[in-house]
Formats: structure tokens, C-alpha cells, sequence
């Protein structure tokens, strides 16, 4: 192993996966695996993953930054920094070109607005309540009897629109429940859930006046239906990272290497 080549980590523990990434002057390997019961564990087994796809010790690496919300439980880890700061910077070194971080994850989502420099500008995060969220579109899967999986595939051969007004996750799924009654089409429904997710979304961009180059983050940036929903509101396209959920371990890492 060639020692003048500064190897760093970061590690995202959020509320539904821990994502760690080994990199060096590019990304040299990820993990990314569910943080169930416990950050601390799941942190740990996420860098061990990582760490062992990229051929490395952990002593070949200096310099380990935590992120998320989980990030006080990352005890290997050599300090850590706000999810915010690592979205940004992994963002825009993914994208050099974005000027807007759209963030969804599985409890909160959030939009970040960065300078032309790539700082943050300002931020607006939905961590109250579900809605919009990845748990909120797992909850709707449930009652609508398919998989999380299938929802990008199946709203795409909607033909009707449908309304979901409520935002809130309990009433949302209730008012699911009555249009599947009434016999309305699976299909509608999800697309109509879709925009309701994006309609949230519009809100927090127009609330804090950000402007495209838009890059979309977050494991619900693998449901194209969202995708879809999000780019017609906003009527942009969303620059899409290859692997969406591992942005926030990527600014992170990047920090770390910057520490050392």
C-alpha cells in the first residue's frame, strides 16, 4: 500500500442505515447496512464492511468523521459534524454545478441551499413529523399492499389523478384506505402520494428562494416516482448521485481528509 496517499471515513448513522465510505482522492469503497436496534453497532459494522471491500486496516485510516443523527454514537470516531455540512460537501463534490441539496431520507428530509462556493447558504428541514419522509412511503406501501420497491415502477403507469390532501402520515394513511374502498386505482394512488411528498418539497425550496442546479440525496432518491414528482413541481431536473443514500458519509469522509 502506497503510505503517502491520506485514506479517510465517514460514517452517517441515520434513523433507518449507517453508511460508511472509505476514500482517498475518489471513493475507494462504501457500505451501507440497516441501523436497527443500535447506531453504535450498525456504525461499526458498516465501517468493518468498508473497510474490508477496500482492502484496508483501520489503521491505514487517520483521520474518521461521524454524521447524522447518530453521530454521537460513532465512538472510533475522531469528531464529528453536523449532517447539514457533510450533505452539502458531498453534494457538490458529486456535483460541482448544484446550488440546492434535496434531502429525504427515512425520518426527516431537508433542503439545503448553497452559495456559489458551495457553502450553505440556508436550510429548511421537516423532522416534526414523517410526512414526506422514506418511513412515510413505507407506511403507505403497507396499506396499499405492495412493496416499498415497487411504488417508482407502479406510479408511472398512472393514468388519473388523485389527491392526497392530508400531510400528516396517520391521516394520510386513512384517507389511502378509503380511496382503495372506493375502489380507485393503486396506481393513482401512489402517484398522487408522489406529489404529495413533492408538493412538501416545492414548499421548503420556495421558502428559502433556492435555485436549481438541484441535487437529490437519500435513499428515496431510488423511487423514480418521487423523482418524477419532484422534477415536474419544480419544473427542473434533479441531478441523481449513483448511490443517493451514501452522500452524507461521502461529505463527511471528504472533512476527514481535510482534518488531516
Amino acid at each position: 500500500m502506497k503510505h503517502h496517499r491520506i485514506i479517510s471515513s465517514g460514517i452517517d448513522v441515520g434513523s433507518l442505515s449507517a453508511d460508511a465510505v472509505i476514500f482517498s482522492d475518489d471513493i475507494m469503497s462504501y457500505a451501507i447496512v440497516p441501523t436497527l436496534s443500535s447506531s453504535a453497532i450498525a456504525a461499526q459494522s458498516a465501517f468493518d464492511q468498508a473497510i474490508a471491500s477496500a482492502g484496508i486496516a483501520p489503521e491505514d485510516i487517520p483521520s474518521i468523521v461521524a454524521t447524522g443523527y447518530g453521530r454521537g454514537s460513532v465512538e472510533f470516531a475522531h469528531r464529528t459534524v453536523t449532517e447539514i455540512t457533510c450533505h452539502a460537501i458531498g453534494a457538490r463534490w458529486l456535483f460541482p454545478q448544484a446550488r440546492t441539496v434535496i434531502d429525504i431520507g427515512g425520518q426527516d428530509s431537508k433542503v439545503i441551499r448553497l452559495n456559489q462556493d458551495g457553502r450553505v447558504d440556508d436550510f429548511a428541514m421537516n423532522d416534526k413529523c414523517a410526512a414526506g419522509t422514506g418511513r412515510f412511503l413505507e407506511v403507505m406501501a403497507r396499506s396499499l399492499d405492495t412493496d416499498l420497491q415497487s411504488l417508482g415502477a407502479l406510479s408511472a403507469s398512472s393514468k388519473n389523478d388523485v389527491r392526497i390532501s392530508s400531510t400528516c402520515t396517520v391521516f394520510a394513511e386513512s384517507e389511502v384506505v378509503a380511496l382503495v374502498a372506493q375502489g380507485v386505482a393503486k396506481e393513482d394512488i401512489i402517484r398522487g402520494l408522489h406529489r404529495s411528498v413533492a408538493e412538501r418539497i416545492f414548499a421548503m425550496v420556495a421558502r428559502l428562494r433556492a435555485e436549481g442546479p438541484y441535487v437529490m440525496t437519500g435513499g428515496v432518491a431510488k423511487n423514480l416516482g418521487v423523482v418524477a414528482a419532484i422534477e415536474e413541481r419544480l419544473d427542473a431536473r434533479l441531478l441523481l448521485p449513483e448511490e443517493p443514500q451514501i452522500v452524507g458519509a461521502l461529505g463527511a469522509a471528504i472533512v476527514a481528509k481535510k482534518d488531516h
